[in-house]
């Protein structure tokens, strides 16, 4: 494949840029690394339009000898589905001065197919802001992660009908009203199963206040309402 050498050539100069750069400049580092995947997002479009998605296997192993292992087939298909996004969803993260803030929405972004409205919101919403120290300590170290990690504090429950006061039967009603809302604000792969859900512990009966089932992490989640 002599005749793609330029799209190499482009991809590499790019990355290396990119490298050099994160060495000898420390201010706004990330957003200059964000604009550089772009632009080798791009050129991986272009070239696997034009040559077939084998070329995203032979560019890795070009690059991995040529700059580094991390540039592996998964590393660069994140790379294009970062350039995926429009624009609009980088206008935004550009906005955000903590860089383990944007770094998270950029993820997010990633991770959950985020539209530009959908960002706004759970920025809006502080979404980062809420997760526990624990875990945004394990997103700076890149340490694996959990479900629980993911469980905001505090939670957002939509009240629609503006409830003064408030005991457990309202809580319930209000999260079975917008059973959607607060599933998607306890995090990814929440599915909803049943409320006073039965279940016999020796010769008594229990109810759960909320049974939900996660199929991410292929467990059932028990929600008790206080």
């Amino acid at each position: 494949m002599n005749n793609d050498i330029d799209y190499y050539k482009a991809i590499k100069q790019e990355l290396e840029d990119n490298e050099i750069y994160k060495k000898v400049k420390d201010y706004s580092k990330n957003k200059y690394e964000l604009k550089k995947y772009c632009n080798v997002g791009k050129l991986l479009i272009e070239a696997g339009n034009k040559y077939g998605e084998k070329v995203i296997k032979e560019y890795s192993k070009k690059l991995m000898v040529d700059l580094g292992k991390k540039y592996s087939v998964r590393y660069l298909f994140d790379i294009r589905k970062l350039y995926l996004f429009s624009m609009s969803h980088y206008r935004i993260l550009f906005r955000l001065k903590n860089m383990e803030e944007l770094n998270y929405y950029e993820q997010q972004c990633i991770n959950r197919n985020l539209s530009k409205r959908k960002l706004e919101e759970i920025i809006k919403n502080h979404e980062y802001e809420r997760l526990p120290v624990n875990t945004k300590m394990k997103l700076i170290m890149k340490e694996e992660t959990n479900l629980i990690d993911y469980i905001k504090n505090p939670l957002i429950i939509k009240n629609n009908k503006e409830y003064n006061h408030f005991t457990e039967k309202v809580l319930k009603n209000l999260i079975l009203e917008n059973l959607s809302s607060f599933l998607k604000e306890l995090g990814e792969g929440f599915s909803y199963i049943d409320n006073e859900y039965k279940i016999k512990i020796g010769d008594n009966n229990n109810y759960i206040d909320l049974l939900l089932y996660n199929y991410q992490y292929h467990c059932f989640v028990v929600i008790e309402l206080k």
